[in-house]
């Protein structure tokens, strides 16, 4: 059986050398330095060592010089260094050691600086390379809403500027009374921007018109002010210590004369305009047709359940009853006067509109 042979083992560094990349030492520096200012030749051998003890067997070879170069194939030429260049390899070594770990001794707190400004600056650049498109859309939608919100002030400014002020007033829906009078009446108003018209001046301008029921203001840029009437409609005249007075359905006084206007009728209502009657009366009045209407010469109620017609030159009576249904009511009587006319026929009585009493 044979033995293993041994396994080789690895030579062993001459003192002072080192590896590539390996720090230098400060024993190593001392070597050196000690070789370079000890004269040459060969370096005694100590006295007491253990290798004298335990000498090896066979002859020795001679040791080669530290300062001399590793040469391949020519072991035998030994070239002397310096000190300086011993020195300069020191240096080069240990700025390579300071590379290897990343430590630089002489960067300072500016160079530091400029190389972080340096990365954001870098870093700002790619953020903006990469959100080019989103910036752009943002940029877009921006100038729209900027430009609409130039377009609103610029149109509100010149609507309250004198550019839109009044210089024409026109009246609509005026019937009975005169269009011109009311237009003099807003005068008041001509030169003043549409938007800044006081509707308070104009409504104390109009409660002069009693005929008038309800008005709107209507601006037609750029200098129209329109002004769109309902009038009241009378219901007829009452007979009052001043006269006879011409009242609409809610009993406001239109107009008062001393005779009785033609064809108006009179009304005779127990209470006066502030009752009940009065309202079921002024309601019923309302809903008749205009061909009815212009028949009507008086009307009469105690309550509000018994409301009374009176038909022209024949005296025809027509017992209305209470103001409930009225609309049906006016559309039998229509019918029926139709068929019977108030010539013929002495009372009308349509209080049931489904069942009309004719006498």
């Amino acid at each position: 059986m044979r033995r293993p042979s041994p396994l080789p083992q690895s030579p062993v560094a001459p003192r002072g050398a080192t590896t590539a990349g390996e720090p230098v030492s400060r024993a190593a520096v001392d070597d050196v330095v000690q070789d370079a200012v000890a004269p040459a030749g060969p370096k005694p051998r100590a006295a007491a060592s253990g290798a004298d003890e335990h000498p090896t067997a066979g002859p020795t070879r001679p040791e080669a010089p530290r300062d001399a170069p590793a040469r391949g194939g020519d072991l035998g030429t030994v070239i002397p260094l310096s000190a300086e260049t011993r020195a300069a390899r020191l240096d080069a070594s240990s700025d390579g050691a300071d590379a290897d770990t990343g430590m630089d001794p002489e960067v300072g707190f500016r160079e530091v600086w400029k190389a972080s400004r340096a990365r954001r600056k870098a870093l700002r650049a790619e953020v903006r390379r990469f959100t080019v498109r989103q910036r752009r859309r943002r940029a877009v939608w921006l100038g729209a809403a900027a430009s609409l919100v130039l377009l609103a002030l610029g149109t509100v400014g010149a609507a309250y500027s004198p550019l839109f002020g009044v210089e024409k007033i026109s009246v609509v829906g005026a019937q009975q009374l005169d269009a011109g009078e009311v237009a003099d009446a807003l005068s008041g108003q001509l030169g003043t921007p549409l938007p800044l018209v006081d509707e308070s001046a104009v409504k104390k301008a109009l409660v002069a018109f009693p005929l008038i029921e309800t008005y709107a203001l209507e601006a037609r840029p750029p200098h129209e002010l329109v002004v769109r009437l309902v009038e009241r409609t009378p219901v007829g005249i009452i007979e009052t210590r001043a006269g006879y007075t011409l009242v609409d359905a809610a009993g406001v006084a239109l107009s008062t004369t001393a005779t009785p206007s033609a064809g108006v009728p009179l009304l005779t209502i127990t209470g006066g305009v502030k009752s009940d009657a009065f309202a079921a009366a002024g309601q019923v009045m309302r809903s008749l047709p205009d061909d009815i209407r212009a028949q009507v010469t008086g009307v009469s109620a105690s309550t509000p359940d018994d409301v009374t017609l009176t038909l022209g030159g024949t005296n025809t009576q027509v017992v209305w009853g209470n103001a409930e249904r009225s609309a049906d009511k006016a559309l039998r009587l229509q019918k029926i006067m139709a068929a019977r006319p108030p010539a013929d026929v002495s009372t009308y009585d349509v209080s049931s509109p489904e069942a009309v009493v004719v006498r």
